[in-house]
């Protein structure tokens, strides 16, 4: 199991990015409750990559199979699994559309005031490492915290730093990224 929201995330769009996307576009928004404490997560993730049949979408939920394609040598595929049982153990909802030739869409809604769901994490951390993945695919984010939100593409971050490969553009990516999960005038919960 995953530490944080964002590693189940990381997972979830690297797999857009392996099954070839072009363009993924993730949804992560926090509802706050009257008391400011965290009521709901919903992160919803869509693609326009290779998609999956019926088949390969029931087995993609199942811990012990791996398509053997994206990688060779792996005999489970956990990502999504962990992510359903994390949803399923507390008291969240997933669901998984996709069809071949059309991409893949995830949504999951998680309980935040649920004592197993666990925090956020490093979501700065997280989206700057895939916003810097190499490949040809744009990214577009869109976060809501209570009622902070703020929405980034890739291609603009790389048309306004350059190559992403750069000490010096990377350090920049990286404070921009954590200037954009800083909720001014919020409390984290």
């Amino acid at each position: 199991m995953h530490f944080a929201l964002s590693d189940y995330l990381m997972d979830a769009v690297h797999n857009s990015i392996e099954a070839h996307a072009s363009r993924i576009e993730l949804r992560l928004e926090e509802f706050l409750a009257d008391d400011g404490r965290l009521r709901e997560i919903i992160l919803e993730l869509v693609d326009d990559g290779c998609g999956m049949d019926a088949e390969t979408r029931k087995r993609a939920l199942d811990p012990f199979y791996t398509d053997g394609i994206k990688h060779a040598r792996r005999k489970v595929g956990l990502g999504l699994p962990f992510l359903k049982q994390l949803l399923d153990e507390t008291g969240g909802s997933f669901s998984l559309e996709s069809e071949p030739g059309e991409g893949t869409s995830i949504r999951c809604v998680f309980d935040g005031g649920h004592i197993d769901t666990p925090p956020v994490g490093d979501l700065a951390g997280a989206l700057a490492a895939l916003i810097s993945f190499p490949g040809e695919f744009e990214l577009e984010i869109n976060r809501r915290r209570g009622n902070y939100e703020y929405g980034v593409c890739r291609s603009e971050l790389i048309e306004a730093l350059g190559d992403l490969d750069s000490p010096a553009s990377l350090a920049l990516l990286n404070q921009f990224m954590e200037s954009q999960e800083e909720f001014h005038g919020e409390t984290d919960p």
